[in-house]
């Protein structure tokens, strides 16, 4: 993957504007940050990218290598490289969670991956992610607990090597040593392949174990600021609210005071001792 270019996206879902001119690109080989308090557009414009039919583009472009991402279907946008890792997997009764993952290698290939190389590859990928070669004969995310989910998400990951993977949340609801066990999965991707990360986390505790190399923080539906990791330090210790002070910026908000909105305050980090 070159790059992946937003350029003025605007989103409504239930014809309700979400996102509301986006501009955004995400060069090769990078980990890009974004943040941003809640229900302020970061899913929707993953979800947007990954071609979910709720969403709908009412202007602006997304391009890949130049290639136009909003005229291609999903499975396109798969086979591409594009790679949604869910914040709320969804449970799939009767679909076996081995065959679903085969299967999804297999679109990405000219010929069907054999039997004991797909095996071989689940085993190794299990063991990443401490994740029991059970689990593959299993419904998928079927009775999985919210910690597996998350998991076999990254495991997916591991198995189809994509180019460009976007993490939804996919810390919220693990165990430290889940988060950890996450973490080096996708720490081993940044060192060993040549794959983008777009990571959307509240919890600096992520972004302190995987280092990003860019941080964007969106406001209101639109990509407000970008810069250096001292971003995420900034909003960890003092919330969103500076930003109306510093650069002007009237932060949307419902019910709680954005000075009191951290994206650092957990469990994990205390855990942990950070």
């Amino acid at each position: 993957m070159n790059e992946l270019v937003i350029k003025n996206l605007h989103v409504s879902v239930e014809d309700k504007e979400i996102l509301k001119g986006v501009n955004l690109t995400i060069n090769p080989n990078e980990t890009l940050a974004l943040l941003g308090p809640n229900g302020h557009g970061k899913s929707t414009l993953l979800a947007a990218i990954m071609g979910n039919p709720k969403y709908k583009i009412t202007e602006g472009s997304i391009t890949l290598d130049g290639e136009d991402v909003l005229s291609m279907s999903v499975d396109e946008r798969s086979r591409k490289g594009i790679f949604l890792g869910m914040q709320y997997p969804s449970e799939v009764p009767g679909v076996v969670n081995s065959d679903f993952l085969k299967s999804a290698i297999n679109a990405r290939r000219e010929k069907p991956i054999k039997i004991y190389e797909f095996y071989r590859m689940m085993e190794s990928a299990s063991k990443k992610m401490n994740i029991s070669l059970d689990m593959a004969q299993r419904f998928l995310n079927e009775g999985f607990s919210g910690g597996e989910k998350k998991r076999n998400e990254i495991l997916q990951m591991l198995l189809l090597k994509p180019d460009l993977a976007m993490l939804d949340e996919i810390d919220s609801g693990l165990d430290v040593d889940a988060l950890v066990c996450v973490s080096e999965a996708i720490k081993e991707m940044q060192e060993t392949t040549n794959m983008s990360f777009l990571v959307i986390s509240h919890y600096a505790r992520l972004y302190s174990l995987i280092k990003p190399t860019r941080v964007a923080v969106m406001i209101n539906g639109r990509v407000v600021l970008e810069g250096g990791v001292e971003i995420i330090d900034k909003i960890d210790s003092q919330g969103y609210e500076w930003m109306k002070y510093e650069l002007g910026i009237e932060v949307a908000k419902e019910d709680k005071n954005m000075n009191q909105v951290s994206i650092g305050t957990c469990a994990t980090r205390d855990a942990l001792g950070k």
